[in-house]
């Protein structure tokens, strides 16, 4: 047996590709995310984001706040890593997102989940070997009350193109 690891590791494969999805079809993601006051300095210094309602308690209360408010691009951005694993992770390139709405505020300690539901699957005209997938995200707190909805879109490999590009990897190697 080798000592190596890589040499005994199995390849795990990830995602989905074009095939899988179905409209209508949903994916509750899995682990969810509690956010701190951490990641909301770090996120908010690091985007250079000057908005006091996102590292200024006593602005922040003044203006309705019962805290610091949790930047909400981080909270867009959180939400659309949850989604990933399940959605996008097998590759393409990422389309855009229409329709993204913020629902209540989210502070320090909150513990963010998403769901996901298919909402367009078709093939690409343009993309040989390619689908473009749409869903529709929504991210909750803990007491299920709505942070955030958006629709987004990625082009999904079909399983036949993804099985060319690996036979044409393993074929050079």
């Amino acid at each position: 047996m080798s000592n190596d690891f890589r040499a005994r590791a199995v390849e795990w494969p990830k995602g989905n590709y074009f095939e899988d999805f179905q409209e209508g079809q949903t994916f509750e993601h899995h682990w969810g995310r509690t956010i701190n006051n951490s990641d909301n300095s770090l996120f908010t210094t690091l985007t250079l984001n000057f908005n006091p309602l996102y590292f200024n308690k006593e602005y922040a209360q003044k203006n309705g706040h019962k805290d610091i408010q949790i930047n909400p691009l981080f909270v867009f951005n959180t939400v659309l890593g949850l989604s990933v694993e399940d959605l996008s992770e097998a590759g393409g390139p990422f389309v855009g997102v229409e329709k993204l709405v913020y629902g209540v505020p989210v502070y320090a300690d909150d513990t963010i989940t998403a769901s996901s539901t298919t909402i367009d699957a078709r093939l690409s005209e343009s993309k040989r070997g390619f689908g473009i997938v749409s869903w529709k995200t929504i991210g909750k707190n803990q007491n299920g009350e709505i942070v955030i909805t958006f629709e987004r879109a990625n082009l999904i490999m079909t399983h036949e193109f993804a099985q060319a590009v690996k036979a044409m990897q393993e074929a050079s190697a």
